[in-house]
């Protein structure tokens, strides 16, 4: 007989016992976090991430950034929310994006958490543009004095802390950019990024239109995963920057795209 939630050997649960118990967890929380789920059943990240994708095919939950969601729950999680998942492997990811901007380069930040590690890493410099639409690589980079800071102030979404909408692809008609650095919801190969919302997407596009080099940078959590149904199709070269616990699995579809460079750091 099984022993009870509270007595149980939580390390030690067979995989089909530790898939049953995330079920219930999800169902009672709501949402979960890969990282919390690993050290409270203590097992590892990457044993989670399996869990869930399987629970994912069979209907049983939603995956969302870094964790998941009872399925049918369709809330998106908050900029705050965001910046407490996957904390070091953004880090590793921004730090090699700011890495790549060279003096005297005009770059294009998206709104989220990963290019706002970019921004972070880059207040120090200087003889850059930052072209952002996005409230927290404005935050880092506001007393940067060496940095010249545009903005493209449209309709501000307050849970994602970015701007969209005419006025901010108005404001970025007329600029270009030498590196775009893009954020996502979720990835995939054949569909490109997804978003929230079509404001979002169709921003995305257009950024991605105005740079010479894109890179999008996206932790492994989100390899593979759709969380909405708002898509920015990715129809020229671009890179994948990702982190080093991506697996091959995961990066098997972006690897056999043409025109597709993957960088795990």
């Amino acid at each position: 007989m099984r022993q009870g939630a509270g007595t149980e050997e939580r390390g030690r649960l067979r995989a089909g016992d530790r898939r049953e118990r995330i079920a219930r967890m999800i169902q009672t929380d709501g949402t979960v976090v890969v990282e919390e789920l690993a050290r409270s059943l203590e097992v590892t990240p990457s044993t989670i991430r399996r869990d869930l994708a399987l629970l994912t095919e069979q209907g049983t939950i939603a995956r969302t950034y870094g964790g998941a969601m009872s399925a049918g729950h369709t809330a998106e999680p908050t900029l705050g929310q965001r910046s407490g998942l996957a904390v070091a492997e953004k880090d590793r990811i921004g730090r090699w994006a700011a890495a790549r901007i060279g003096p005297g380069d005009t770059v294009i930040l998206d709104a989220g958490t990963t290019t706002g590690r970019v921004a972070h890493h880059l207040r120090a410099r200087g003889d850059l543009t930052v072209i952002t639409c996005g409230l927290t690589a404005v935050r880092e980079l506001a007393e940067a004095d060496g940095i010249e800071l545009i903005t493209l102030a449209g309709t501000l979404r307050h849970v994602s802390q970015g701007f969209v909408g005419p006025l901010a692809e108005l404001t970025l008609s007329r600029l270009t950019a030498d590196k775009v650095f893009l954020g996502a919801d979720g990835l995939d190969a054949r569909l490109g990024i997804c978003e929230a919302s079509l404001q979002q997407t169709s921003l995305k596009e257009m950024m991605a239109d105005r740079g010479k080099e894109v890179y999008v940078l996206a932790d492994s959590s989100k390899l593979g995963q759709s969380p909405f149904t708002a898509w920015a199709p990715l129809d020229r070269p671009w890179t994948l920057v990702t982190d080093s616990g991506a697996t091959d699995d995961q990066l098997g579809p972006f690897r056999a795209l043409p025109d597709t460079q993957v960088i795990t750091v």
